[in-house]
């Protein structure tokens, strides 16, 4: 079993978005603000959008008006599309649409709906006309006081969990619709669509998350060091970075003895209660002195309980310090000498977040596997069997990571995670790591086809705000052949920054590569304000990167050399005369072509060197179906002043 791909609606810029998840690791990349953190929150959550229209309906709801929308079709809602083998039916039984299902997809919609829309309608107004009356009270004076709520999305900030609630439908997979350029068309409900229990997937998939904001501060001030509450452990488990507060967490739900002690803790179990005991005898001969004391003054009396001290030793204790992990730095035993170690936090920040992070996962596996004392944490109600599915979410793991680890981070995440002996290429249970990224070391160690890119789409009207969809780059040359080859190489051998980037330049030599950021860097304020990824392809070869471009939608321009070539006549021993075409210099009416694939086949598909000097600057720029702009730039004839002297015609590029 699998997550086959999501559909999100009415969440942030993911209006309608259709997500295809990899089998076993899928990379969300993309420029900033583009959208990845609010598909890992919408994973894990989801929330209210549409603010103006909802907005509206309370504006009508308090001039008594009927609503210009629909309050339910404005809240957001995700798809879950599971692709299940016949053989593990038995895990999907309780979400299945028809007794006919014989495998394949499976789809739960979880969507917001008002528990009582009337009810949220009368106590919005209640609100809102207390609000105005404070308001008008204070009518004149110099300061306009804002009292909640001002709106209905203010009021539903405050008490959405109220008014909203989350429910689970099952959806049919004969109606689902494939996406057009990313933009989902998610199936509308029936009339008799079945409602599921509020959490569908409670036996199905167990989430486990690594978030971008972990906390670099002190684990004592957090309540997770020596003062903290045992019970506290499970709620902060996300934000530890020392690797001795990660070995706590793992002993306590994994090996402490002191849980439903089995034979292998006999041992642990007896040197400590003999250390408890010697301890004890020790320190009722250091306190006698001070209790005679106490007895001097009359305490304890007749009637009172005498003092008694008792030690209550934990193996935790021995964790619970700052040098609890150590790092030897030197070996000088050969020396006659002790090895050299230092605390952990002498360690660099970068390889503590790895640690933290690695151990992270270590635990998560495990916790799901049941490892060791973690079954004792099941509780008494909870269904007793493990989740066919293991999904695993991390948001930008390239924090305070240096550009080899990241690489190493990505390489061994997925493998960690299946590191145990019911896992491996055991099918049985399955595993999913989602991993959001900025970073180009990261992307680049990926496999090319685990890449979702998302895609900044602009707002098609002044009062619509900009939209994201989402594309699977395993499907962008179709079924690959030289030029995937050939991209995926060439990506892989610069470390591109290309699925980061607001725009693209592609030059065709080291001099354009030279001179090009340093007319951006001087004389183009604006544009060196922007992410602009710069591509040298040393040679005719952007028309390979035509597919991707389209894909990703940037802003591209491409500088490119006309090539000039030109019929010429040519005798071959023994064969007579033939023709061949030979590069040229470019000149007017003598019926040049270009060689330029980019030219001939991309844009402005011309082949004529007459046709494409003719060209005026307009021309030189497309828009794809107004997606994404583009302008290819090539050499044409100006004027130039040489030192005064005669005015010369030569062939230069044009800005």
């Amino acid at each position: 079993m699998r997550i086959s791909f999501v559909e999100i609606k009415n969440f942030r810029k993911l209006n309608s978005t259709h997500l295809d998840f990899d089998q076993e690791t899928t990379i969300f990349v993309g420029a900033n603000n583009s959208g990845k953190t609010s598909a890992m929150l919408a994973l894990r959550d989801i929330t209210v959008d549409n603010w103006t229209k909802i907005d509206a309906i309370g504006v009508a709801w308090e001039k008594s008006e009927d609503p210009p929308f629909s309050f339910e079709s404005l809240l957001p809602s995700l798809d879950i599309w599971l692709n299940v083998p016949l053989s593990e039916i038995h895990h999907v039984v309780h979400i299945l649409p028809t007794i006919d299902w014989s495998g394949g997809l499976l789809g739960v919609r979880l969507q917001y709906e008002p528990s009582t829309l009337e009810k949220l309608r009368a106590d919005y107004i209640i609100e809102r006309d207390a609000a105005r009356e404070v308001v008008n009270v204070g009518t004149g004076t110099s300061e306009t006081l804002r009292i909640w709520p001002t709106s209905l999305t203010d009021f539903l900030e405050k008490r959405m969990s109220k008014y909203l609630d989350i429910q689970a439908y099952s959806l049919d997979p004969a109606k689902h619709v494939q996406p057009d350029k990313g933009v989902a068309t998610p199936q509308t409900l029936s009339d008799d669509a079945v409602q599921l229990d509020k959490n569908p997937f409670k036996t199905l998939i167990r989430i486990d998350e690594i978030a971008a904001q972990r906390d670099f501060a002190d684990t004592d001030e957090r309540g997770t060091g020596s003062n903290r509450d045992d019970k506290s452990d499970s709620g902060s488990r996300r934000f530890k970075r020392k690797l001795s507060d990660q070995l706590r967490s793992y002993y306590d739900r994994h090996l402490d003895p002191m849980k439903t002690p089995a034979a292998e803790d006999y041992d642990a179990l007896s040197a400590i209660q003999l250390a408890e005991r010697n301890f004890d005898k020790r320190l009722k001969t250091g306190f006698a002195a001070a209790f005679k004391e106490l007895e001097d003054l009359g305490y304890p009396g007749i009637s009172n309980p005498k003092l008694k001290i008792s030690t209550q030793l934990r193996a935790t204790d021995g964790l619970n310090h700052g040098s609890a992990v150590q790092y030897e730095v030197a070996d000088l035993t050969g020396d006659g000498m002790e090895p050299l170690h230092l605390p952990e936090d002498y360690s660099g920040l970068d390889y503590q977040n790895l640690i933290s992070m690695v151990f992270m996962l270590m635990s998560y596996r495990d916790d799901w596997m049941r490892v060791g004392k973690a079954a004792l944490a099941i509780e008494a109600d909870d269904d007793q069997r493990k989740q066919p599915l293991h999904l695993v979410l991390v948001e930008e793991p390239e924090a305070h990571l240096h550009a080899q680890v990241q690489q190493v981070f990505i390489k061994k995440a997925y493998k960690l995670l299946r590191k145990h002996p019911d896992l491996g290429d055991n099918a049985t249970f399955s595993t999913q790591l989602i991993v959001s990224t900025h970073s180009s070391h990261v992307a680049h160690e990926a496999d090319f086809s685990s890449l979702r890119y998302f895609r900044r789409r602009s707002a098609v009207s002044h009062r619509e705000t900009p939209t994201t969809t989402v594309a699977n780059l395993s499907h962008v040359f179709g079924d690959g052949g030289d030029t995937q080859r050939f991209v995926k190489r060439y990506l892989k051998a610069i470390h591109c920054d290309l699925f980061f980037a607001d725009g693209v330049i592609f030059v065709e030599g080291q001099a354009e590569r030279i001179l090009v950021p340093h007319f951006i860097r001087y004389h183009f304020d604006g544009l060196s304000r922007r992410y602009v990824t710069l591509l040298d392809l040393g040679g005719s070869h952007a028309h390979r990167f035509k597919s991707l471009v389209d894909e990703l939608g940037l802003a591209t321009l491409i500088i490119a050399d006309l090539d000039a070539t030109e019929e010429t006549t040519v005798s071959i021993i023994g064969a007579g005369e033939t023709t061949k075409w030979k590069a040229a210099k470019p000149e007017l009416g003598r019926s040049q072509k270009t060689s330029n694939p980019v030219l001939k086949e991309w844009h402005p598909k011309k082949e004529l060197i007459d046709d494409l000097l003719a060209l005026n600057p307009e021309e030189h720029q497309t828009s794809d179906d107004g997606d994404y702009d583009m302008y290819v730039a090539f050499q044409k004839e100006v004027s130039i002043a040489n030192a005064g002297q005669s005015r010369l015609k030569k062939l230069a590029i044009r800005n």
